[in-house]
């Protein structure tokens, strides 16, 4: 399982959405849940992201599909990072 971490902008769209059904916000997690991702932590962040998250996937491409799906819905920019373990990291020096 590959881990990365979801840097998530609001949108104007997705402030209205989530201020009118703050569930909004579970809801998204479980549909991400249903297309394969697990969300380990989810923080609501002050300045550059709204949203920090770390979300594990079985491949890059299940997380690139899901970023796909998230950003197509317009109420979200995402940036995805690769996390590597720093173990891991530094095992492969």
């Amino acid at each position: 399982m590959a881990h990365f971490i979801l840097l998530t902008k609001l949108t104007s769209e997705g402030v209205k959405t989530i201020k009118n059904n703050p569930n909004r916000i579970a809801e998204v997690n479980r549909e991400m849940e249903q297309i394969g991702l697990t969300v380990h932590h989810q923080w609501a962040t002050l300045g550059r992201y709204d949203f920090v998250s770390v979300v594990e996937a079985d491949t890059p491409e299940a997380m690139a599909k899901a970023s796909i799906e998230l950003g197509s819905r317009g109420t979200t920019v995402n940036e995805t990072l690769a996390a590597i373990p720093s173990e891991d990291f530094a095992g492969s020096l």
